[in-house]
């Protein structure tokens, strides 16, 4: 739901901006379309590209972004994959599946801060703050 996305979304931008980064949440569907893009004030431009690029890379492979970050470090085969994929071009970490029930409805991603790690902690915020009403 909308209104889910965007409070996913504001308290994932909100726990960044509290860390002191200047960052972007993106929550899309499970077809990989943006229901929300919120940057934060002072969020540098690229990171919505940035943010689309996690969530497209987490509804494609059905992981964590960062797995495949992870994994194209040894995977040469995927690694190629993901470079010629437009959408994504370089694996990242910062985006998690949003699921229900096993099923994955979504993808939420946070780009900005200094490194995909720092990323993650504020995606998880915002999806912490909406689990129990998902559906």
């Amino acid at each position: 739901a909308l209104a889910l996305a965007v409070e996913a979304a504001q308290t994932a931008v909100a726990t960044c901006t509290a860390n002191g980064y200047k960052t972007t949440a993106t929550v899309v569907d499970s077809a990989g379309v943006p229901v929300v893009i919120l940057s934060g004030d002072g969020a540098p431009e690229r990171t919505q590209a940035v943010g689309l690029s996690k969530t497209t890379t987490t509804i494609k492979y059905k992981v964590p972004s960062g797995d495949i970050a992870d994994k194209v470090k040894t995977d040469a085969t995927l690694d190629a994959e993901i470079k010629a994929d437009p959408k994504i071009g370089t694996a990242r970490r910062g985006a998690l599946p949003i699921k229900v029930g096993g099923e994955i409805i979504g993808a939420m991603s946070v780009s900005g801060a200094p490194g995909g790690d720092k990323d993650e902690v504020c995606v998880q915020a915002g999806l912490d703050k909406i689990a129990s009403r998902l559906k």
